[in-house]
């Protein structure tokens, strides 16, 4: 079993800080990706933030660009999104997710709340 736990979420005030923390447990795995999404309610999941571990290449959302920081260690399977400038539409149910390939699978934690207020 491989499980993605995550921390870090809560309120906070528009134009505050908040990091993000996702770490696997259980079963090793050999993750080539991970990342972030976001979904509001009675909105669709959004493409937060991705790093690929081989060059540490990142990726952000549009909005995110300067305000958010993906960074984290492949050996540990831990992952953060630094998140600044914050903003209430940024308010969401945060996920953490780990990509492998051979197979191909996306693992998902439980998500975590971020509210933001204005």
């Amino acid at each position: 079993q491989v499980q993605l736990l995550e921390s870090g979420g809560g309120l906070v005030q528009a134009g505050g800080s908040l990091r993000l923390s996702c770490a696997a447990s259980g079963r090793t795995i050999n993750s080539f990706s991970m990342g972030w999404f976001r979904q509001a309610p009675g909105k669709e999941r959004e493409f937060v933030a991705r790093i690929v571990w081989s060059g540490s290449r990142t990726f952000y959302v549009d909005s995110g660009k300067g305000r958010f920081t993906i960074s984290g260690a492949n050996a540990k399977n831990t992952v953060y999104l630094q998140m600044n400038s914050l903003k209430p539409e940024d308010t969401a149910v945060y996920y953490c997710t780990a990509h492998t390939t051979f197979p191909d699978y996306d693992y998902w934690g439980q998500g975590t709340q971020v509210t933001v207020s204005s």
